[in-house]
């Protein structure tokens, strides 16, 4: 009887199709493995999520041919790519997607091959070769072997004449797999264990306690990390993959995309390069080329590296068996995709280390409301760190009432005058400074003071960025770009006297170059990082001492640690208050932790200037205490009275069409269908439908329906077959957000 598997192919059907595998391929499919099979008249790819014993189906196609050896999805993690399709309202195929990084996905292999040449050992007596051929053996010789170009460019030689070699008898040539390494230039010294203190060891003792312990398919072991910035957090995460190491397990490091510096890579690196574990360290990220994403996943999968840091989607890596993953910075948004399968790596984290038996470390400074809930609650068990961990005191925070210096004068500066002098001091003391404004671009708008004219962009419900250097005016949101006009655009009015208004990391550095002539300053926005190594080059500059002050969006907010930066100054902190969500002052209150938790790391403490418009806001003025647990139990209470998580959990609904009617009566039918497939849940209500905050995105209009519950299980499933049953005009797209992070 001919092998049966059940496949699940990359096309939104939403089910499975068997095929026959033919005889020559059997030992080469398994559950996971990636195939190409005929479908209707065309070819397509698919994954086997299936082994039946038997088919329905008298008569099956055979699969074509199997890609890679082995199975691409181990499966652990296609049962994990099951239960994301059944909670996020997504097809497998959809989240099986995301498991496989695209490079591996592709149908070629993608390795890349080098040629090679190495000399055979002779029994001493040599064949017939020329003076020269003999002197180029005689080379060789010495070297063993080397890359065939490499050669050829030492001995000034041909391929021609290193072909004779070989049909002399006294070479060979092969062609071998060159592995794409993206830190093989990188000079690493290896590091030693530090010794933890009494909060560290103690929190180092419990986890390692539970390791040991953990068995699959049992509650989850998570615990909540909360240290300070500074408290040590990393070493405790490096003690602990040293224990899941001597267990014969592997460990995954979730990192926001922005604190994945290479400072950061560099300490997990330097940690396990030697020592009874040592182990390869792979990295994933977006920054990657397609072929060093494919070699580090195939490292990985091979077992060749055990530890893996990287992204959101590092949650999938293939580490076989798994032990501990750790979510650094759990509270980062970063972490919830933002398109289908709408997923949240932390909670797939949760769920993986469930499934497979491993241990969870949530850590932050600022935990999410909804982590923290769940340690309060018992859920988690919480590990506090409240201090930093060489005894350095948190830096000193003053809130700086910009209101006041308005008052004096020539509108709001850009930087107030207390913050203007502390800079000044830094540069006398041959100190750093960080400066924040989460805004790139020179202004956030085009103005008319005359008729009240604003820039607007003409697909989105925002105004223009105006990019002063390149003189454009640019949306941030669907990229539409066009000249920055010298009078007013209305033809009634064509005012010369329209300004530009609202404060972008170009200004700023506008501005410090003319106050402060001899400092050297660098800006890091993704205006001016355009290259892969322009990253590492500013932060290598930083950390030499060669630049004074460097200016930045929320990328040098986290993962950056330099001893010699005493002033931190945030430029607005007010801007993420304004966004029209309900965690507007949790972003806020966690991004000013973060960011003053750059500040004093060395030898000299440190102090933070905060620039606002409304300096008595609680997320300001429990940020200037260093104060989470304040700050966390008055939001608490204003999402009870609300209804918004932890207390209830959230769903998003957002339909998106070309014509604004035809959306708002689609937005109506969907929320009775919603309403009649959930008569039977109890605490589920409904809001809207109502217009999106950002009403119109790429010339689509956006009507949301947000819908609360108390448990979301059962609910995705009543989502998902409303999502497949109803119909819906031409035109009209519709996506599910469970548990979403961002309201606009």
């Amino acid at each position: 009887m001919s092998m049966i598997v059940r496949i699940t192919l990359e096309m939104a059907l939403g089910k499975e199709f068997d095929y026959e595998v033919p005889e020559a391929l059997v030992d080469r499919v398994a559950l996971g493995s990636r195939v190409k099979v005929p479908f209707g008249s065309r070819e397509v790819m698919g994954v086997v999520t299936g082994l039946p014993s038997h088919s329905s189906f008298p008569k099956l196609k055979a699969i074509i041919h199997v890609v890679g050896a082995g199975s691409l999805v181990t499966p652990k993690v296609l049962d994990l790519a099951r239960w994301m399709a059944s909670y996020y309202c997504c097809p497998v195929e959809t989240a099986l997607k995301s498991v496989l990084p695209v490079a591996v996905r592709r149908e070629k292999e993608g390795w890349k091959k080098q040629l090679h040449i190495r000399a055979l050992e002779s029994d001493g007596s040599l064949p017939k070769l020329t003076q020269r051929q003999a002197s180029l053996y005689e080379t060789l010789r010495q070297w063993k072997e080397l890359p065939l170009q490499e050669f050829l460019k030492l001995t000034h030689s041909t391929a021609a004449t290193a072909r004779k070699l070989e049909a002399a008898g006294v070479a060979v040539i092969s062609s071998e797999v060159l592995e794409r390494d993206p830190y093989a230039h990188e000079h690493i010294l290896p590091s030693s264990p530090l010794g933890l203190n009494d909060e560290q060891k103690r929190a180092h003792d419990l986890i390692v306690q539970v390791m040991d312990q953990v068995k699959p398919g049992k509650s989850p072991s998570v615990f909540v990390l909360h240290g300070v910035t500074g408290s040590g957090k990393t070493e405790v995460y490096l003690q602990a993959i040293d224990h899941a190491l001597e267990l014969g397990k592997g460990a995954i490091v979730l990192v926001p995309e922005i604190s994945l510096t290479p400072q950061t890579v560099e300490r997990f690196k330097a940690r396990f390069s030697t020592g009874r574990h040592a182990t390869s360290v792979a990295v994933l990220h977006s920054h990657l080329s397609d072929g060093e994403r494919h070699d580090e996943w195939h490292k990985i999968r091979e077992g060749r590296a055990r530890i893996v840091i990287g992204a959101r989607s590092a949650v999938f890596a293939p580490v076989e068996p798994l032990g501990l993953i750790i979510v650094d910075e759990e509270h980062e948004h970063s972490y919830k995709q933002e398109e289908a399968p709408r997923y949240h790596a932390r909670d797939v984290a949760v769920v993986r280390a469930q499934k497979e038996g491993a241990v969870v470390v949530l850590g932050s400074a600022t935990p999410s409301l909804e982590t923290y809930h769940h340690a309060k609650a018992g859920h988690y068990q919480l590990l506090e760190m409240p201090s930093r961990a060489d005894d350095k005191s948190l830096p000193w925070v003053r809130v700086m009432d910009m209101r006041s210096e308005g008052r004096k004068g020539k509108g709001i500066p850009i930087l107030s005058q207390q913050l203007k002098e502390a800079i000044e001091q830094r540069l006398e003391k041959k100190e750093q400074t960080m400066l924040f404004l989460n805004r790139r671009g020179y202004a956030s708008s085009l103005q008319c003071p005359k008729c009240g004219f604003v820039a607007g962009c003409p697909q989105c419900s925002v105004s223009l960025t105006y990019h002063r250097r390149q003189q454009r005016l640019r949306c941030h949101l669907c990229g539409h770009d066009e000249h920055a006009p010298l009078r007013c655009p209305q033809s009634a009015c064509q005012s010369p006297e329209i300004r530009f208004a609202g404060v972008g990391t170009e200004r700023v550095e506008e501005t410090l170059v003319k106050l402060y002539p001899r400092a050297t300053l660098r800006r890091m926005d993704s205006d001016t990082l355009k290259k892969k190594e322009d990253y590492k080059r500013i932060l290598t500059e930083f950390r030499q001492g060669k630049v004074d002050i460097l200016i930045g969006t929320q990328m040098i907010a986290k993962g950056l640690h330099f001893p010699n930066v005493t002033l931190v100054g945030i430029i607005y902190a007010d801007l993420s208050l304004h966004i029209p969500d309900f965690r507007s002052g949790e972003r806020t209150f966690q991004l000013i932790t973060q960011v003053a938790g750059r500040a004093g790391r060395g030898e000299v403490e440190g102090d933070v200037y905060v620039q606002s418009l409304t300096p008595f806001h609680p997320a300001i003025q429990y940020a200037r205490r260093h104060d989470y647990i304040g700050f966390y139990e008055q939001e608490w209470e204003f999402r009870q009275q609300t209804d918004y998580p932890p207390s209830r959990r959230l769903a998003l609904v957002t339909l998106r069409g070309l014509h604004e009617e035809k959306i708002r009566l689609s937005a109506n039918h969907m929320r009775q269908a919603l309403e009649q497939a959930t008569t039977d849940l109890s605490g589920v209500s409904f809001s809207g439908p109502a217009p999106a905050p950002l009403e119109r995105v790429e010339n689509h209009y956006r009507f949301q329906i947000l819908v609360r519950a108390h448990r979301m299980q059962r609910l995705s499933v009543c989502m998902a077959e409303v999502l497949q049953s109803l119909r819906l005009p031409d035109g009209i797209k519709v996506s599910v957000d469970i548990d979403p992070v961002n309201l606009c």
